[in-house]
């Protein structure tokens, strides 16, 4: 098996084991309504195996930034449909990441009275809110009555996701949001069903994501998971809770026959991520490349050694629409430009040139 062989994940077609990362970019509208500037940045990028996009939010309760789109209004469909359309049209494979915030946000930011978490806890920090930086907000901690309509705003957005011409949906279960929030016993105090123990914390992620099968499909489905990442608040500090909560998830997805597990960690081959693999018995795609980018030679391991079925990246194809063609021909990368990851313009956004345009001009 090599880098560049295609794969099937369930229902996906995937021309090549290259995948583009879930990458927040905030170039949607005020309403969350994606702009043709983004039609053109993930019509570009469509020569990757795959594409997840950004995390976009369910319920405009779960937005976590100025400028992130949504998945919930007929605009924002119509939105999105549009760049399904671009992406199929160039040959390429998009699937949806959902994204709820959970405590990572702010009402300036989502016009919601209120921020909704596991327990009334406050996420560490501060964020940047339309009228400048303030201090994260205590959660509303969601009731027993309120977690399945939580449940349903997930499903509900896979069909919107589907609706608007995507192949297949992500849960995000990871980076501090909203489910992964379920997950650490630091950010989850609960003394209910859904708290205490690693499988009373695992129900969350495996109750959103058996809704979005049934809704969806489960060959259309997938979940993101960063055990361990220790961020945002949400930590995982103790190695055996960390492995008995995530091999908890991974035994309650097994069932589902998902089409694919994505997992970011620092460390692919470890027992933990293994592990979660073998149990959840689907498709492995590796993210090794938070704290510094994928590479190559990493990326034609972990695929050629048996490690993963499929690598994503994530600065890489930032920087490089391209970034398949360029590995397959090892040729040099354009230098991702940091302070334009975030924004409202096309620059730093689509304007990376491809290879054969800076071979034209050489």
């Amino acid at each position: 098996m090599t880098l560049f062989e295609p794969a099937v994940f369930g229902a996906l077609q995937l021309s090549n084991r290259v995948v583009m990362a879930p990458l927040t970019r905030t170039r949607a509208d005020d309403e969350g309504v994606p702009t043709e500037t983004m039609v053109e940045y993930y019509r570009q990028r469509a020569g990757q195996g795959l594409i997840i996009s950004e995390g976009t939010w369910p319920a405009a309760e779960g937005k976590s930034y100025s400028g992130q789109p949504g998945i919930v209004t007929p605009e924002q469909i119509a939105g999105w449909s549009r760049i399904a359309d671009a992406v199929h049209d160039a040959g390429g494979t998009i699937v949806m990441q959902l994204m709820h915030g959970g405590r990572v946000s702010h009402p300036a930011i989502s016009g919601e009275p209120r921020v909704v978490a596991p327990s009334a806890l406050a996420a560490p920090g501060q964020t940047h809110t339309p009228v400048g930086k303030v201090d994260m907000p205590v959660a509303h901690a969601l009731t027993l009555e309120e977690i399945p309509g939580v449940v349903e705003q997930f499903a509900q957005a896979a069909r919107n996701a589907i609706d608007a011409g995507f192949d297949g949906v992500e849960v995000h279960g990871a980076n501090g949001y909203l489910v992964q929030e379920f997950l650490s016993p630091v950010s989850n105090i609960r003394d209910d069903q859904y708290g205490g123990t690693p499988e009373n914390r695992a129900r969350f992620a495996i109750e959103v994501t058996r809704a979005v099968a049934e809704a969806v499909g489960a060959d259309r489905t997938g979940i993101r998971l960063s055990p361990q990442h220790n961020i945002q608040g949400v930590l995982e500090e103790d190695d055996d809770d960390a492995l008995a909560t995530y091999l908890a998830v991974a035994e309650g997805l097994a069932p589902l026959g998902l089409a694919f597990v994505d997992v970011l960690s620092a460390a692919p081959t470890s027992e933990l991520v293994q592990r979660i693999r073998r149990t959840a018995g689907a498709p492995l795609i590796v993210n090794s490349g938070f704290g510094s980018p994928t590479t190559r030679d990493e990326a034609e391991m972990l695929v050629s050694e048996g490690w993963a079925d499929a690598v994503a990246a994530g600065r890489p194809v930032i920087a490089n629409p391209d970034l398949v063609e360029r590995w397959r021909q090892d040729a040099d990368l354009n230098e991702p430009r940091p302070a334009l990851f975030y924004g409202r313009t096309a620059e730093g956004y689509t304007d990376y040139p491809s290879l054969e345009s800076v071979r034209a001009d050489a």
